[in-house]
C-alpha cells in the first residue's frame, strides 16, 4: 500500500480542515494510499513533521496559507527531498494556490491531487531563502507580519484591507537600487514586488506572470506625484497597470536573477513571513518542485 504524509497546520484561514479530515482520510484510504498525518503546532519546530520523510512515500501533501506552504517547501528543499507535492489551501489569501489554479474544497482537492501527475513548476530564490509566491518591500507588504493571526484567522481577508488602510495614511518613499540583465534602475519607490504566482492578497498585480516559465515578474511602484497615483489605482483595479503607459510610474520587467539594495531602514516580506535584510539576490530556480493536483 502506498503512503503519504499528510502535514497540516489546523490554524489557517478559518480553522475549518479539522471537519474534513476524516473525509479526507476515507478518499486516500479507499484509494489504496496509507495517511500518516502530522499536526503543526506553534511550539513544535517544522522540522519535526519531516522525520520520518522519505523516497519510500509516493507524496506529500501541505495543507495551510502561504506562509506555511512557504515554510513546508523550504524544509523540503533543505533535506534534499524530491517527492511530488500536494497542496491543499485553507489559508486567508491562498495566493500561490490561486496562481496554480488548486481546487480550494479539501476533499476536491484530494481527488485531483491521487488522479493527476505531477507538473514541475519554478520557486523563487531570494538570499538563499525559496519563496513560493512573492518577495517585496516597502508599503503595504509587511501587512499580514502585523495582524494577530488569531485575529486574522477570526475575521479573514477583511483585515488585510483594513490595516492597508492604516498603511496607506502614511505613504512614503523609498530610495532602491536594481540590478538585472534586462534593466537597471536607482531611484525612490513606494513598492516592490518579485513575484513567482500572480496575486499578492488576492489583487491581481502580476497577472502577466507563469509559475512555469523560468522567470520571475518584477513590479516596482516608483515615486510619484500624488496626483499621478490616482490612474496607476485605477489601471490596478482594472487589471491593465502592466500594459498602459503610466509615463514610466511603474516599472515592469521579467527575469532570470535581479539584485535589489536599499539604504533605508527597511523591512522584507516573503510569502507573508518576515523575510532577510537588504540586499537581496533573487533568482528565479526553474522546474525546482513537482506540483500534484493543477491542469496546465
Amino acid at each position: 500500500m502506498k503512503k503519504v504524509k499528510f502535514i497540516y497546520n489546523p490554524n489557517s484561514g478559518e480553522k475549518k480542515l479539522a471537519s474534513k479530515l476524516d473525509s479526507i482520510i476515507r478518499i486516500y484510504q479507499r484509494n489504496g494510499y496509507t495517511v500518516i498525518p502530522y499536526r503543526l503546532d506553534y511550539d513544535i519546530p517544522v522540522s519535526s513533521s519531516f522525520k520520518d520523510l522519505d523516497e519510500s512515500y509516493d507524496h506529500v501533501v501541505f495543507c495551510g496559507g502561504d506562509g506555511t506552504i512557504d515554510l513546508m517547501v523550504n524544509e523540503l528543499k533543505r533535506r534534499n527531498i524530491n517527492l511530488p507535492v500536494g497542496i491543499i489551501p485553507s489559508g486567508t489569501a491562498n495566493d500561490f494556490a490561486n496562481a496554480l489554479g488548486l481546487e480550494h474544497d479539501p476533499e476536491e482537492a484530494v481527488k485531483k491531487i491521487i488522479s493527476s501527475k505531477p507538473k514541475k513548476i519554478d520557486l523563487g530564490k531570494v538570499n538563499n531563502k525559496y519563496f513560493v509566491n512573492v518577495a517585496s518591500a516597502g508599503m503595504f507588504t509587511d501587512v499580514s507580519q502585523k495582524i494577530n493571526n488569531d485575529i486574522k484567522n477570526s475575521f479573514g481577508r477583511i483585515t488585510y484591507y483594513i490595516k492597508g488602510i492604516e498603511e496607506a495614511r502614511s505613504m512614503r518613499e523609498f530610495h532602491i537600487d536594481v540590478q538585472s540583465e534586462e534593466t537597471c534602475y536607482s531611484g525612490n519607490m513606494y513598492l516592490m514586488l518579485v513575484f513567482n504566482g500572480k496575486t499578492a492578497g488576492n489583487i491581481n498585480l502580476a497577472y502577466k506572470a507563469e509559475v512555469d516559465d523560468g522567470y520571475l515578474d518584477v513590479i516596482i511602484f516608483k515615486g510619484m506625484p500624488i496626483p499621478k497615483i490616482i490612474p496607476v489605482l485605477i489601471g490596478v483595479l482594472k487589471g491593465e497597470h502592466l500594459d498602459f503607459e503610466t509615463d514610466n510610474e511603474i516599472l515592469y520587467f521579467k527575469t532570470k536573477k535581479v539584485r535589489i539594495d536599499c539604504d533605508d531602514d527597511l523591512g522584507t516580506d516573503i510569502d507573508g513571513e518576515k523575510g532577510p535584510g537588504f540586499p537581496l539576490e533573487i533568482e528565479c530556480v526553474e522546474d525546482a518542485l513537482d506540483i500534484l493536483g493543477v491542469e496546465f
